[in-house]
C-alpha cells in the first residue's frame, strides 16, 4: 500500500509521488491546502528566513498559465514543433492543484546560501509529505519551465529560483513502484581513521 496514513512513520515509508498527468479530482480544497502550506513553512529555516514562497495556481488560471508558458518556450525555442508546444501547454493543466515553490535567497545573510536553499528544498518536500497526509498524492516537477527567467518572472520577483511545481490531487491510476537504492549503498558508518 502507498501513502499509508496509519502512522506517521507508515506514511514516510510508502510515501510514492504520483503522475501528475494522472491525477484528477479532487484536489485539496481551500481549508486543506491552508494545512498543507501551514506544514510546508515548518521547516528547517536556520536564521528564520523563509528563503522560500508558494505561489497557488488556481484552477481557473491554468489556461493562462499555459498560454504564458507556452509564449515564453516559443521566444526560447524558436524551432519548437507543435508536439512540444502541447506538451508545455499540458504541462500547466495537469492536476487539480499547482502550488510552485520558489527559492528566494537572502545574500545579505550570514546564512549561507547552500543552507537557504535546503530550508526552499525541506519546504517543497514538506508540501508534498502534507499533501500525502491529507489524503492526496503529489508530484514535485521540474524541466524547462523550471529553469526558464522568464518563467520565473510570471511568479517570482528578481533573484528568485523554481524549486520545483508541486501538482496535488487524486490518483487516476494504481501507483507504482519505482527503484529505490540500496540502503549498503547510500548509508556508510564514520570511524576514527
Amino acid at each position: 500500500m502507498f501513502n499509508d496514513r496509519t502512522t506517521p512513520m507508515s506514511l514516510l515509508l510508502t510515501r510514492r509521488s504520483g503522475k501528475a498527468r494522472d491525477m484528477i479530482a479532487p484536489g485539496p480544497d481551500e481549508a486543506q491546502l491552508r494545512r498543507i502550506l501551514t506544514a510546508a513553512a515548518r521547516v528547517p529555516d536556520h536564521g528564520k528566513l523563509a528563503p522560500w514562497r508558494f505561489v497557488v495556481v488556481p484552477e481557473s488560471e491554468r489556461g493562462a498559465l499555459a498560454e504564458a508558458l507556452e509564449a515564453i518556450y516559443v521566444t526560447e525555442k524558436p524551432e519548437a514543433g507543435r508536439i512540444e508546444r502541447e506538451a508545455i501547454r499540458d504541462f500547466a493543466r495537469q492536476a487539480p492543484t499547482l502550488v510552485v515553490t520558489l527559492f528566494r535567497p537572502k545574500p545579505e545573510s550570514h546564512i549561507p546560501l547552500a543552507e537557504q536553499a535546503a530550508s526552499a528544498a525541506a519546504a517543497t518536500m514538506t508540501l508534498a509529505h502534507a499533501a500525502h497526509a491529507e489524503g492526496f498524492t503529489s508530484c514535485w516537477l521540474t524541466g524547462w519551465a523550471a529553469y526558464s527567467e522568464s518563467v520565473t518572472r510570471l511568479f517570482g520577483e528578481p533573484g528568485d529560483s523554481i524549486v520545483g511545481f508541486m501538482f496535488l490531487g487524486t490518483p487516476g491510476k494504481p501507483l507504482e513502484e519505482r527503484p529505490r537504492p540500496d540502503l549498503d549503498d547510500v548509508v556508510s558508518v564514520w570511524r576514527e581513521a
